[in-house]
């Protein structure tokens, strides 16, 4: 490894946030803890700014690494130890001081740090502890942190830095212990659910003691990352083992990671065709169905058919693998019959279930409230008539949909049409533009005067 010993804080800067833009096991969401007298900043959900990676990765603002340098050599991974890179490491004072200028420019409201692995898991997760102890009691920090717990580090430490931190994460990285053993043999499925496990216990005991003017272990809760296309592992896998993580550990997030080939290695997929993003985006809304819409892994996908559709998402595959249950009769159908309707979200199907006992709902009342009619159209009645006359045939409905679905492959594949606001690039600001999906988006850079 080519340690760089002698550069500033910018140039490290340059450097482990470049290093920070692979790991996506980055959320702001569930703490609420509010300002108070004597420190600087909040946690509240509303009050927790994003930006966008340069690759069109959601960032929670200043996501770095501690160190680069790992004494790990996980054949995926831009930082394993054979890489002939440049390596550099913050101190915890300088964590401290950026995360404080940057916080005081209005830059950013909260941190998410992880790391390499340096020495050992002791040696680095006690340097990660020495920073949040830092930044909340010498600079009196009170914004969000995210981190990452080390697997391996003595559970004290984990226990002392999760009393610091809002949400703490361990990288599942692989979803089978097999695709561990092949790709990254340095660690064990054991050794990453252990912290997990840990983590899990101290928010479940932190939940049943009052509050008090000490902080609470994780408020926020874990979550964890796995990433996809590195190994051979189907969608049925990967979700069932999201699943049962959810279950059984409790877990706000699992992120999915379309695998990026960094690395030269003859155990690595070629990936002709890029990254699988729109494999990633899939799991996605089937995670989405999993934690709000009273799906399971094993209705979405089944051995026999263990991988999504390339085009058409899951909900809709399912509704069309199951035209028995369809139409659904809006004024009447049950909240979690409307959830599994094409089209029908979280917010509309409460709207619908509110509105009805009132009023007896048509299809002009459903747009307004948010149905994506283009889509609900094919299963649904109200006042037990379609909208137009419709064929209830799976055929029939699935050239219906696949047209607006071949758009949105489109917009998700064609990744360099728009470029996203990056908070570590150099340049100027460039002209706002016009995402998918309507958000602005920055071309070129963000510029940070007078920081360095």
């Amino acid at each position: 490894m080519l340690i760089q010993e002698s550069l500033g804080i910018g140039e490290k800067l340059a450097i482990l946030a470049d290093a920070a833009k692979y790991d996506v096991a980055c959320t702001s969401s569930g703490a609420d803890r509010r300002g108070r007298s004597g420190a600087l900043g909040n946690a509240v959900p509303a009050g927790l700014c994003h930006s966008f990676s340069a690759d069109g990765r959601c960032i929670s603002l200043l996501k770095i690494l501690f160190t680069n340098q790992c004494v790990y050599d996980c054949r995926y991974c831009v930082n394993r130890r054979s890489n002939d890179v440049p390596r550099t490491s913050f101190t915890p004072d300088e964590v401290c001081t950026l995360t404080m200028e940057f916080y005081r420019r209005n830059y950013i409201e909260g941190l998410f740090l992880s790391s390499g692995v340096l020495v050992s898991p002791d040696y680095t997760m006690d340097l990660l502890y020495q920073t949040l102890w830092k930044l909340r009691n010498r600079y009196r920090f009170n914004g969000y942190i995210h981190i990452k717990a080390i697997p391996g580090a003595d559970p004290e430490l984990i226990r002392r830095t999760g009393l610091l931190a809002d949400r703490m994460s361990v990288n599942l990285e692989l979803p089978t212990a097999e695709g561990l053993r092949q790709l990254a043999p340095s660690k064990t499925m054991e050794r990453i659910l252990a912290p997990m496990r840990q983590i899990q216990t101290g928010i479940r005991e932190g939940q049943l003691v009052p509050w008090r003017e000490g902080r609470r272990f994780v408020p926020a809760g874990q979550s964890t990352q796995m990433i996809v296309g590195a190994t051979p592992e189907n969608d049925y896998q990967i979700l069932t083992a999201a699943e049962g993580l959810y279950r059984q550990y409790e877990l706000k997030r699992v992120f999915y990671s379309a695998f990026v080939r960094v690395n030269d290695d003859s155990l690595l997929p070629a990936l002709p065709q890029g990254p699988p993003l729109l494999r990633e985006h899939r799991l996605y809304q089937a995670d989405w169905l999993l934690r709000f819409y009273g799906f399971q892994a094993s209705e979405l996908l089944t051995p026999d058919q263990p991988n999504f559709s390339a085009l058409m998402d899951p909900k809709c595959s399912w509704a069309l693998r199951h035209m028995e249950r369809f139409p659904v009769e809006v004024n009447r159908a049950e909240y979690q019959e409307l959830l599994r309707v094409p089209g029908i979200g979280v917010k509309s199907a409460r709207r619908i279930a509110a509105a009805r006992r009132s009023a007896v709902l048509d299809f002009p009342d459903l747009k307004k409230m948010g149905v994506v009619l283009k889509r609900a159209v094919y299963f649904i009645t109200c006042r037990g008539k379609t909208m137009y006359p419709i064929s209830m045939d799976a055929d029939f409905i699935a050239r219906q949909l696949l047209g607006e679905e071949r758009r949105r492959q489109w917009e998700i594949g064609e990744k360099d049409v728009f470029r996203q606001l990056s908070l570590f690039d150099d340049g100027m600001l460039g002209p706002v533009g016009k995402a998918p999906g309507g958000r602005r988006e920055i071309h070129d850079s963000l510029y940070l005067p007078g920081l360095f």
